[in-house]
């Protein structure tokens, strides 16, 4: 595949594809697919209180597959009358423009989720809950600008990344896109039906156009263990086979042009990128990153099941591994896909990491309340107490050989830091200690 190809591929081919409408379309033509781009009003409503940006010309993009069930959608989902994200990823692109990495989120991530602006004055308050809920609630009012301000916050809230842009691009669009291309093949190794997904196929090869296109992206619980990871993995095919077919018809301005123009009117960006301009720029500061140097991946984890055994529907991210690949990429650090994987193969759990909870705010029936919240979660709470003396935020104690089941326990809390030994002074061989501070976020 040529150079312009495997940047067409990678970027599932709505992004990169628009590096083509600057190469000799008419104006009037430029014009119209600019016009089709919508661009929301994001960065006004993500407040101050954000990751510090720690990779100067290094850019995530948060890319979301909206599934709103307004309108023409409205068929893909019952009692469904906000907004729903379907797909989600961090596309990171190195400040050198040598690399690029794209990291998703499964959408059954069970993760905490900020207080966030619901429209007219109303604020959702912080909890627990998959992290695809966060831009049905900022989009409960219809304003995508809210839910993807919702989104944004929630992501860099877990992963610590300062995210630069925003995408959203919706289910009628996708159909538009395939069919303007003709369709593209896919080879299930199984018959697949799935009424949610509107989906009957048989096993093997065939093109998929339209509703069958749609269905077979979306589909889940009729395709191998029903997982979203599964999923995840049929979209990342899907859109890399949809890049190659619009390479393809590079050839037929017809087929081209129709592609585009679904493409535009499917996405919306924050201002900075609302316009074939800037999305095209975007896309050719990466056009001459090898292919071996563009990586997708799934943030590790592992089924929520293990901490808490109820829960059969949500995954959690598995600690430090997803820590450390943030970490890697908020200072510009190119991810060893490989190394990180070999690094996942045996998860810490929640319930396999033993705490004891030490109140640090000198208000009584706190420690109380945070040991039901750790046990909540999953952990094993093994002793309760005061600490010695008050602190002025959460912290996270254990000795050095404890250090990843420090990290797990710290990560359930984001902005709280595993510290070293201390405050871990007087625990009992092979448990973590959690002090806790007036940052807490005590269950209701």
């Amino acid at each position: 595949m040529t150079r312009r190809g495997r940047i067409l591929a990678w970027t599932g081919g709505v992004i990169g594809v628009l590096l083509l409408v600057t190469a000799g379309v008419g104006a009037w033509v430029y014009q119209h697919l600019d016009s089709n781009i919508h661009g929301a009003d994001v960065g006004s409503r993500l407040g101050g209180d954000r990751p510090a940006n720690l990779s100067p010309g290094s850019k995530n993009i948060l890319v979301v597959g909206s599934d709103s069930r307004a309108g023409a959608n409205a068929k893909y989902g019952k009692n469904l009358e906000t907004m729903q994200s379907d797909t989600l990823m961090v596309l990171h692109i190195a400040a050198n423009r040598e690399w690029a990495t794209a990291v998703s989120f499964p959408r059954d991530s069970w993760v905490p989720i900020p207080a966030c602006d619901k429209g007219k004055g109303v604020m959702s308050k912080p909890h627990h809950f998959k992290i695809n809920e966060a831009f049905s609630i900022g989009g409960e009012s219809g304003d995508i600008a809210n839910a993807a301000a919702c989104t944004i916050k929630t992501v860099e809230k877990n992963t610590g990344l300062r995210i630069d842009h925003f995408v959203s691009v919706d289910f009628q669009g996708f159909k538009g896109m395939v069919n303007a291309l003709g369709g593209i093949e896919v080879c299930p190794k199984h018959a697949i039906h799935d009424k949610k997904a509107h989906l009957d196929m048989d096993a093997g090869c065939q093109n998929v156009t339209d509703e069958k296109a749609l269905g077979y992206v979306r589909t889940r619980y009729s395709v191998g263990d029903g997982s979203d990871l599964g999923r995840i993995g049929r979209q990342q095919e899907f859109m890399k086979a949809l890049g190659e077919k619009a390479q393809s018809k590079l050839s037929s301005p017809t087929a081209l042009y129709g592609f585009l123009d679904s493409a535009t009117k499917s996405l919306t960006t924050d201002k900075d990128l609302a316009g074939v301009k800037p999305l095209s720029e975007l896309a050719s500061t990466v056009k001459d990153i090898p292919s071996n140097r563009l990586t997708f991946l799934t943030v590790p984890n592992y089924s929520r099941e293990a901490d808490v055994p109820t829960d059969k529907a949500n995954v959690i991210w598995q600690y430090p591994q997803a820590g450390q690949l943030f970490s890697d990429l908020a200072h510009d650090r190119e991810v060893d896909k490989k190394k990180l994987a070999e690094a996942s193969k045996n998860p810490i759990t929640a319930r396999s990491v033993k705490v004891r909870v030490l109140n640090g705010t000198g208000r009584t029936g706190v420690g109380a309340k945070a040991a039901e919240q750790v046990r909540r979660l999953g952990f094993t709470v093994v002793a309760t107490g005061n600490a010695p003396a008050n602190v002025t935020r959460t912290e996270v104690g254990a000795p050095a050989a404890l250090k990843a089941q420090a990290e797990v326990l710290a990560s359930r809390f984001p902005g709280t830091k595993a510290t070293g030994t201390a405050g871990a002074a007087g625990a009992a061989p092979g448990v973590v200690t959690l002090t806790v501070g007036p940052d807490f976020p005590l269950p209701n």
